[in-house]
């Protein structure tokens, strides 16, 4: 089985930045749509940002301008980068891999993961 691992969570203060790491399993973004998932107490689990083996290729609209996507240079972990958080931005935050879908962009509702990690909770106050 795939394990992916997140990491980089916490609590900030509004305004404030936070990047998470997910570790991946080598070469899987040749293969696997990748991206991370939030879901906060009441509400429903939903798309945050995702990439592909060119590059990111959804931002949800709340977090555009806000929040990066990359991997790093070997393409064994994934960030993301969270600027300018807001209280709204609390949840827990979920690494996830799925795969490609032929002719489709790693985006909602053609990114359907299988494997995810165990979550990273970020708290903004």
């Amino acid at each position: 089985h795939v394990q992916l691992v997140e990491s980089g969570g916490g609590s900030v203060q509004a305004g404030g930045s936070l990047t998470l790491a997910c570790k991946t399993p080598a070469r899987m973004f040749t293969s696997y749509c990748m991206g991370w998932f939030r879901q906060a107490p009441g509400k429903e689990r939903e798309q945050v940002a995702s990439i592909d083996s060119d590059g990111p290729t959804f931002y949800e609209d709340s977090v555009k301008g806000r929040f990066t996507i990359s991997p790093d240079n070997a393409k064994t972990t994934l960030y993301l980068q969270m600027d300018s958080l807001k209280p709204e931005d609390t949840a827990m935050y979920y690494c996830a891999a799925g795969g490609r879908i032929v002719g489709r962009l790693c985006t909602p509702p053609y990114f359907n993961p299988r494997t995810w990690g165990q979550g990273t909770q970020v708290t903004v106050s």
